[in-house]
């Protein structure tokens, strides 16, 4: 693992599910005082808060770049700023604004600023109804169908242009659905991978939003961690998707994480009652082909349902007592 200290890591989104965890693996690597935290609002976590520097900005506002400029010299910049998919559904205008502009701002300053590589992260949602649901491929029809899936769309398109036009280093994965134990559900789809061990400890019930057979690609966080700093450590050469790459680790339904916690929890019981979510879920696809980031730049998950079930209930429970 790199542990270069000549590097100054900006994390935009810092305070969010990925962000969170990716900082305090980053400073574990570069150095607290060396990967700066920044975010709307103040962290709620302790240990995001007090292991490095921290600052206040607000993405749509390119002023607040410029001023961090103004104090830090970035090498590098994770933006991972966004409003997801359930979310955006809600606000669509202002969740396309976020998203785009945002991008846009963070781009453009990396030019200006002579960054030198540039994280942003796309997602499944990408995809379509009209796009092939098992094996999903790199390169296959995209027809989003959310505002979240439009914005992530043409964001690689425009990742992929700023790297074509102007030699910008951007790097990106297509996340599934991502779940952590460190941070609550942030307003997307599958967030119910998420609540479902809260849940699960606090009540011993959970009423589930999707239908008990939607299957949707997922990944537990050390891997979407692992994933990241793998791909933004490869040699520049070995990077060839330049919009973002596949990515896979898992894929299941509510009823059979349901069923990997009653090993646990033998009581544990769920119910469903969809929602407007279930329309989203059943334009992603159901299993993802990666061979592209494996060809490309080794990449290879270590969890699966049961061992991620079983190290989620370790931590929320040490969390809880």
């Amino acid at each position: 693992m790199i542990t270069s200290t000549s590097d100054t890591i900006l994390v935009i989104g810092a305070c969010g599910q990925l962000g969170s965890e990716l900082t305090l693996e980053l400073r574990k690597i570069y150095g607290n005082a060396n990967v700066i935290a920044a975010d709307i609002q103040f962290p709620k976590q302790a240990d995001l808060r007090e292991s490095g520097p921290f600052e206040i900005i607000d993405v749509l506002t390119p002023q607040h770049l410029s001023e961090l400029a103004s104090r830090y010299k970035f090498t590098q910049i994770y933006h991972l700023a966004a409003i997801l998919s359930a979310t955006g559904e809600k606000n669509p205008k202002f969740a396309w604004r976020l998203n785009m502009d945002g991008l846009f701002n963070v781009l453009d300053f990396a030019l200006e600023q002579g960054v030198k590589k540039v994280y942003w992260p796309s997602s499944i949602a990408v995809f379509g109804p009209n796009t092939p649901r098992l094996n999903t491929p790199q390169h296959t029809i995209m027809d989003p169908n959310t505002v979240y899936g439009i914005s992530k769309q043409a964001g690689e398109r425009w990742c992929n242009y700023y790297f074509d036009k102007y030699g910008l280093d951007v790097r990106s994965l297509r996340y599934p659905g991502l779940i952590g134990y460190k941070a609550l559900p942030g307003g997307g789809t599958t967030d119910y991978a998420v609540d479902i061990f809260h849940q699960a400890l606090a009540k011993g019930t959970y009423k589930c939003f999707l239908s008990a057979h939607t299957r949707l690609p997922m990944m537990y966080m050390p891997d979407a961690i692992k994933a990241t700093l793998d791909l933004m450590h490869a040699p520049a050469e070995q990077i060839k998707e330049r919009s973002s790459y596949n990515l896979a680790a898992m894929s299941f339904t509510p009823e059979e994480i349901a069923t990997s916690i009653q090993r646990h929890f033998p009581d544990f019981t769920i119910t469903y009652d969809p929602d407007a979510r279930q329309q989203i879920a059943d334009s992603w696809p159901q299993t993802i082909d990666d061979s592209v980031a494996r060809q490309h730049w080794g990449w290879s998950p270590s969890y699966d349902l049961d061992s991620m079930t079983d190290d989620m209930l370790l931590h929320l429970r040490r969390i809880n007592n």
